[in-house]
């Protein structure tokens, strides 16, 4: 897969997720088999561009190209200055965020909340493909609710205005996270534009990746939520689509390896104090993979630094039989 100058090194990306997808899950993402990775979303607004949790948002230092900017707002201005301050600090891609079901984004008529005027996707599309020299992406749900399901509209719209991939989430803004996700609207855009699509929701397996991918010919899958606490299943999809087996799950090991990595770079990007607060919830990810893990669990939320944190786990893995890795 393509998109613009950039190929990718397979059919998987890591899915931008607000308080998850900083640049330590990322760079992570990427060498457990991520072919791309979008960062968390950044705001369009000039007055909070130097804001410290912005300028953490938009940290690439160190990371595997191609850097994705994600930007949110409402005003097709405001966007178009957003996309050149970040093609300027860095970003190669920007992606636009029209996916996002949170109320206090799309309260800002920001997010999904934009599906519902068509006009006004237009204008803010055009306006950020003309003020950049880089690939412009879009994200989209299928709609703004059951019945206004505009997502082939959106789709044609985006082709016209010169986006270059959009990925789109198989719920509509209305459903949020509920129920299951629906392919067939991928499937109509996808047989309505040439862009590349990329096919999100519910992507929780090898087996899923697969069968979204057939159903709906999509280009790639973009996985979210389940690589929460299982970054690797990034290469066990990999290994799947490639051989049709089954990759084996990681030893207990290697899963306290994995996590004491990703918490040490979380320590270096936040600092110690914000890096342990932050691990919390990496953590509690984490633990769910694991069988017997569940009274582990209290011990180490109330850790307070570093060292305790990362002598918590050590002994954990050491000192516990936790079993087989949940799937």
């Amino acid at each position: 897969m393509r998109i613009g100058p950039y190929s990718l090194r397979n059919r998987l990306v890591l899915a931008p997720m607000a308080g998850v997808t900083d640049r330590p899950f990322r760079q992570l993402c990427k060498s457990l088999g991520a072919g791309m990775a979008v960062s968390e979303m950044v705001t369009s607004r000039a007055d909070l561009r130097d804001s410290l949790k912005t300028r953490r948002r938009r940290d690439h230092e160190g990371e595997v190209e191609p850097r994705i900017v994600q930007i949110a707002g409402a005003e097709p201005e405001m966007m178009a200055e957003a996309a050149a301050y970040n093609v300027a600090e860095g970003a190669q891609i920007i992606d636009i965020n029209m996916g996002c079901p949170a109320k206090k984004v799309c309260n800002k008529a920001a997010g999904s909340a934009l599906l519902q005027d068509e006009d006004l996707v237009k204008r803010i599309l055009e306006a950020v493909v003309a003020a950049v020299d880089v690939p412009v992406t879009l994200k989209i749900r299928t709609g703004w609710d059951r019945e206004h399901r505009n997502g082939v509209r959106i789709a044609e719209i985006a082709e016209q205005a010169g986006i270059q991939a959009l990925a789109v989430h198989g719920r509509t803004r209305a459903d949020l996270y509920k129920g299951e996700a629906e392919y067939a609207t991928l499937r109509a855009i996808k047989a309505a534009v040439k862009l590349p699509v990329m096919a999100n929701g519910d992507v929780d397996s090898p087996e899923k990746a697969e069968a979204v991918l057939a159903s709906t010919q999509a280009d790639a899958v973009m996985i979210g939520r389940a690589a929460q606490g299982r970054p690797w299943i990034f290469r066990e999809v990999e290994h799947f689509l490639a051989t049709g087996q089954h990759l084996a799950a990681p030893e207990p090991a290697e899963v306290c390896s994995i996590m004491l990595g990703h918490l040490d770079n979380l320590y270096s990007f936040y600092g110690e104090f914000s890096g342990v607060r932050v691990a919390r919830k990496h953590i509690t990810w984490y633990l769910k993979t694991l069988e017997g893990a569940q009274g582990f669990r209290e011990r180490v939320m109330r850790a307070e630094t570093a060292l305790e944190q990362q002598t918590l786990i050590r002994g954990f893995f050491a000192d516990q039989d936790i079993g087989e890795l949940a799937a």
